[in-house]
């Protein structure tokens, strides 16, 4: 799995309103579950962030995990994490305004400080970084915001659309191939095309073996000296998804989705509608995709270009249903936990990455491709009890979350006082 939005900080811009009760408690449901996608990541080998079916064979309770994250979680915390880095841009800039300062000039270097937060977040601990991703495409987002709604969201549908229609064109003869082999009809030249899709995912879930077990210095070279784009590259993979939703995120938070100012009755339905049609569309993929143990070529297709409607609609509606739950929950211990991890978003992102990728790489306790999909959850749970026990302890004492702390510095130019007096 941020972040401009899902770090936001108490900023010095206006008063803060009591709204931000309600961004910051979705961040802390956020932060939380990006973990439970980004958790087969950690665990290795990148495939399985593909199918629990490679490398190896997973057992019937394994797929059952894997499918319950997808399900629930998959595509649909990603679009909310960008949902809410695009709202928070707006709300970025109008606290700005209201403190009279140039708006712009202050997006751009968090921003630009964000990529350098990114860079180093891949070099030093976990390829899987989204910074930088969000850092591009928010100073993308940043240029478009003065237009009206209608036209970023027009925008952002036009490019999320055309981008994962293409996506499944361009796919659809290696997935009919794939089919052809499962039902052993298979002519030679689908064989081959299917071939050409899997073998390199084995070579490169082979590499990622070897390289789990290297120390820390070894691996920061390897990623130097052999991967130094890698960021580029997922830019330019993940642009017309990201970017689209960040407009999308712009859009709601204007239309008073998240603050109150859109009728509560619309809000409902809005919420429960898109909840369901995001995850009865993910359920039928499901009903499709586990009897035929999540065949590797069709499951990239569909978790990078074909599940493209149920990702939105369920961060809508998930989005939608916190907004409508927080006044209710934000009083309870459980939504104090959650809103102050929300809080320390970013420094939850990063020291979720340190944990996972000392428990799991030779630099650690090299669990790395050992661990299958049910066991993996136990690392989520614990992931999560510790997001929400620490948040709340370090923010009785300081202002901001460590790395809110010393971004807000950076982009201030200054060492900010953080401790609470």
């Amino acid at each position: 799995m941020t972040l401009d939005t899902l770090s936001q900080e108490e900023d010095a811009c206006a008063a803060v309103p009591a709204r931000l009760d309600t961004l910051d408690l979705i961040r802390g449901v956020a932060v939380l579950g990006i973990l439970a996608i980004n958790i087969a990541g950690f665990a290795g080998p990148m495939i399985g962030t593909t199918t629990p079916n490679l490398p190896h064979p997973a057992a019937p309770v394994d797929e059952a995990a894997w499918a319950f994250g997808l399900l629930v979680f998959e595509g649909k915390m990603r679009a909310l994490f960008t949902l809410l880095f695009g709202a928070g841009l707006v709300l970025f800039h109008e606290r700005a305004e209201a403190a009279d300062r140039d708006a712009d000039q202050l997006q751009l270097r968090r921003l630009g400080w964000l990529l350098l937060l990114g860079i180093a977040h891949y070099l030093l601990l976990w390829w899987g970084d989204i910074l930088f991703l969000y850092a591009a495409c928010g100073i993308a987002a940043l240029l478009m915001r003065p237009l009206s709604d209608r036209m970023l969201l027009w925008t952002a549908l036009a490019l999320y659309y055309a981008w994962h229609i293409w996506g499944m064109f361009d796919a659809a003869t290696a997935i009919d191939a794939e089919h052809a082999l499962r039902d052993g009809v298979a002519s030679a030249e689908q064989l081959q095309l299917v071939a050409e899709r899997i073998q390199p995912m084995l070579d490169w879930a082979a590499q990622e073996m070897r390289e789990a077990k290297l120390g820390w210095l070894d691996l920061l070279c390897v990623k130097l000296t052999e991967r130094p784009l890698w960021q580029i590259q997922m830019v330019s993979g993940a642009f017309s998804e990201t970017l689209p939703l960040m407009l999308i995120g712009m859009v709601l938070y204007r239309s008073g989705f998240f603050d109150g100012r859109l009728p509560r009755r619309r809000l409902i339905e809005v919420s429960l509608a898109c909840t369901f049609a995001g995850t009865t569309l993910t359920a039928m993929f499901l009903g499709w995709a586990w009897p035929r143990h999540f065949p590797p070529v069709a499951m990239h297709a569909a978790l990078v270009w074909g599940m493209a409607m149920p990702h939105v609609l369920g961060g809508i509606g998930y989005a939608g249903l916190l907004v409508l739950v927080t006044p209710r929950l934000a009083p309870t211990r459980l939504g104090r936990h959650l809103t102050a991890a929300g809080r320390m978003a970013f420094s939850n992102y990063i020291a979720t990455s340190l944990v996972m990728t000392f428990v799991f790489y030779g630099w650690g306790l090299g669990l790395y491709g050992e661990v299958p999909p049910a066991r993996q959850w136990l690392f989520v749970l614990g992931g999560w009890a510790l997001m929400l026990a620490w948040s709340p302890i370090w923010l009785r004492h300081f202002r901001r979350g460590p790395l809110e702390w010393l971004w807000r510095s950076l982009v201030e130019h200054r060492l900010l006082n953080n401790r609470i007096a």
